[in-house]
């Protein structure tokens, strides 16, 4: 089994459909609002609504990952990504607030906290400096190769090959660093790659 995040995406090239494609931005708005509403006080706005702060105490002080903690995280993360594969035009089908085997987040197994470093847990917010910077850039860049492919995917209907990797590369590796730093299911530094 892996000890990184895993992110599997069921894209569609082909058939697309053209006006929800054109209208994305609006059709997206009512499922971002409701991820949105899972985001505590302004202050620790970064979380996105992750129990970080608790799975961090209980990391440290306990060794142990609680396993409801572990649930929640998990369902706001594949619903986040099912949010953000609709969004970057991956898919036309509306991201659902319950699970979706076509878009899922495969975490490594944590053996309730067992496999993961206490005092560790604590640098990362260190560690994860650089990998933010780069995963800004490959952000931006994912913003403009989608919108290019907007265009395209909505004049022709049809998802630009030449995009595809970019944009799942750039969510996989989001998954990846959320997964080290936010969720903390790993201990192994995630790669600068897509």
């Amino acid at each position: 089994m892996s000890t990184q995040v895993e992110t599997i995406i069921e894209y569609q090239l082909e058939n697309r459909d053209k006006k929800t494609v054109f209208w994305r931005g609006i059709l997206a708005f009512p499922v971002i609002l409701f991820l949105a509403s899972f985001t505590e006080m302004a202050h620790w706005g970064w979380t996105s609504g992750f129990l970080v702060v608790p799975t961090l105490l209980a990391l440290v002080f306990t060794g142990k990952y609680p396993s409801y903690v572990l649930n929640f995280n998990h369902a706001l993360f594949e619903l986040n990504t099912r949010v953000t594969a609709y969004v970057f035009l991956l898919t036309d089908e509306y991201p659902s607030i319950e699970r979706n085997p076509k878009i899922a987040v495969i975490l490594p197994d944590v053996e309730g906290g067992k496999k993961l470093g206490r005092l560790i847990q604590i640098f990362k917010i260190i560690f994860v400096i650089p990998l933010v910077i780069v995963g800004a850039l490959y952000l931006i860049g994912a913003m403009v190769v989608t919108f290019v492919a907007w265009v395209q995917t909505w004049s022709t209907g049809r998802y630009p090959e030449w995009a595809l990797n970019y944009v799942l590369g750039t969510i996989a590796f989001w998954n990846r660093l959320a997964g080290y730093a936010l969720l903390m299911v790993t201990d192994e530094y995630p790669r600068f790659t897509l």
